[in-house]
């Protein structure tokens, strides 16, 4: 069984009680526990087409890889991987249908990220796309998007590094010092573990306390925020046996991205 065949069936185990194949939250817990963002590992990190054929890979520092394991839900060329990516901002917008959410895309804390990114956008790869995850745990207020399946588990077929952030500031109250502080209105990626980046990401609408395991790579403008704001007081879809009110699940407001566009400057 591959490893991503095995990260599946732990994120089914760990989401018996909410609805199956609709959320990606790798051993998701309940709010006084941890809780955590998975997404698409777009297939196991050592995945590969055969003994002779190993999954293509770009040549330059990103190192996108192919992922035959997990095919693209929209198929969707490697990315380019040049040996210099930009450093100044790009734009770019989700039109929804809760009004335009606002990016700030920050290439010079995640080239890779950004550079990959801004490529799926321009392939069209999340219009037409619902954000199938809303989150409201005391330490996770997240929407989760980026999965044109709408299950948690698609990707665009390749994966890349992490580019992990090592300035946030320590989650109050934690003794550990383990939580970082992903403040209101960050975007970041979501993974299913180490260098799995692929389409999924979170942008963030209240204060949420993590291991910084997910790379920041942008912000989210005020109106974005009105949106996030919008779609989290409309609640979470309740489940068979789940906790009352929901944490972890479909928003009851559908999320919808009908567009998504990179904007000149």
């Amino acid at each position: 069984m591959s490893g991503r065949a095995l990260v599946r069936l732990a994120a089914r185990a760990a989401l018996s009680a909410v609805t199956a194949g609709s959320l990606i939250a790798i051993g998701a817990m309940p709010a006084a526990s941890s809780a955590s963002v998975g997404g698409s590992a777009g297939g196991s990190a050592g995945g590969s087409v055969g003994a002779d054929k190993p999954p293509r890979t770009t040549k330059g520092p990103c190192q996108y890889t192919e992922t035959p394991d997990d095919p693209a839900v929209r198929k969707v060329p490697l990315p380019p991987d040049p040996r210099r990516t930009p450093s100044r901002p790009v734009s770019a917008v989700l039109k929804t249908n809760h009004g335009d959410i606002g990016l700030t895309l920050d290439p010079a804390k995640a080239p890779c990220t950004v550079q990959s990114f801004v490529h799926l956008i321009r392939h069209r790869f999340y219009d037409a796309t619902s954000c199938h995850r809303l989150t409201a745990y005391d330490r996770l207020k997240v929407l989760q998007c980026g999965d044109p399946s709408f299950t948690g588990e698609g990707g665009p077929g390749y994966r890349y590094k992490d580019e992990l952030p090592a300035d946030l500031p320590p989650w109050p109250g934690d003794p550990t010092g383990v939580r970082k502080t992903y403040q209101r209105g960050v975007l970041a990626m979501a993974n299913a573990g180490p260098d799995t980046n692929g389409s999924q990401f979170f942008l963030v609408y209240g204060d949420s306390g993590l291991a910084p395991n997910y790379t920041i790579f942008g912000t989210v403008d005020a109106a974005g925020l009105a949106a996030l704001d919008r779609i989290a007081a409309g609640g979470i879809q309740p489940v068979p046996d789940g906790p009352t009110p929901p944490v972890d699940g479909k928003p009851v407001l559908p999320a919808d991205i009908r567009d998504a566009e990179v904007c000149r400057r």
